[in-house]
């Protein structure tokens, strides 16, 4: 079974839809036979990894769509019974894990039943009734948060999945991006640099998909300060912005050597 599942790890990233369609029905038999507690996480990782692929591949993945949502209950279910977990109401849905006097404490899984979190999903560390630990929560819209959490939020390290094929890796504080992280655009597009209230705030450099690339001053999401811009012909300008927008006097100096000011 260890090298069935080493397989599958090793497949699961092809673009072919019929590999990942061969790979959802090993999965469905792998877990019929998973025992070992191993294993049993093993197998939740890959079909973890599983949902996120597939929720970002639009295109005719329907058919092991609907599959890889009944795996990821028959997994939950597995996983359930094996740890001899108990049941408690929580926070707008249901609980099953591990409970100390009365409170969902240690490793569990939360189902949202009620409101705007029906269908949402958290599997992970509890503390005090509360997602605290390691931890992955899914959305009913298809976005993917996968790290650390404290008294409920996203908080220290983590990577955030966007539904639409966009991905943040970095620091989190109460909920919110915030700190030193990572931004991937689905157009080839980002941007590494200081992060403050889910937006780009501080110092950073952004990479645009043509090649050209911005190193300076950002406020509320906007280039704002002082900045240079690189671009792909070779030349660099340097000045000052404001509202992402040019301002003052910019000094370029070309790839030939030559300067050239221009007042904004």
């Amino acid at each position: 079974m260890e090298q069935n599942i080493f397989n599958l790890n090793n497949k699961i990233y092809s673009n072919n839809n019929n590999i990942l369609l061969e790979i959802v029905n090993d999965l469905q038999k792998l877990i019929n036979n998973a025992k070992d507690d191993l294993i049993i996480k093993t197998l939740g990782n890959i079909i973890n990894k599983m949902n996120y692929i597939i929720n970002e591949n639009k295109k005719n993945l329907e058919s092991i769509r609907n599959d890889i949502n009944i795996l990821i209950h028959k997994f939950d279910n597995l996983n359930i019974n094996t740890k001899n977990k108990q049941e408690l109401k929580l926070h707008y849905g249901k609980y099953i894990g591990e409970v100390v006097n009365g409170l969902a404490e240690g490793k569990g899984i939360w189902y949202g039943t009620e409101g705007e979190r029906a269908g949402n999903r958290y599997e992970g560390d509890f503390k005090n009734n509360k997602f605290e630990g390691k931890g992955i929560y899914y959305w009913n819209n298809g976005d993917i948060y996968e790290g650390d959490w404290r008294n409920g939020e996203m908080e220290g390290k983590g990577i955030y999945y966007f539904n639409y094929g966009d991905r943040y890796e970095g620091d989190y504080r109460n909920g919110k991006a915030e700190g030193k992280g990572i931004m991937y655009w689905n157009d080839g597009d980002r941007y590494e640099g200081d992060w403050r209230n889910d937006k780009i705030e501080g110092k950073g450099i952004y990479y645009y998909n043509d090649g050209n690339r911005y190193e300076g001053d950002y406020r509320n999401g906007k280039r704002d300060g002082k900045g240079i811009a690189y671009y792909n012909d070779g030349d660099r300008e340097m000045g000052d912005y404001k509202d992402d927008k040019k301002i003052g006097k910019h000094v370029t100096l070309t790839k030939n050597g030559e300067v050239k000011v221009n007042i904004y």
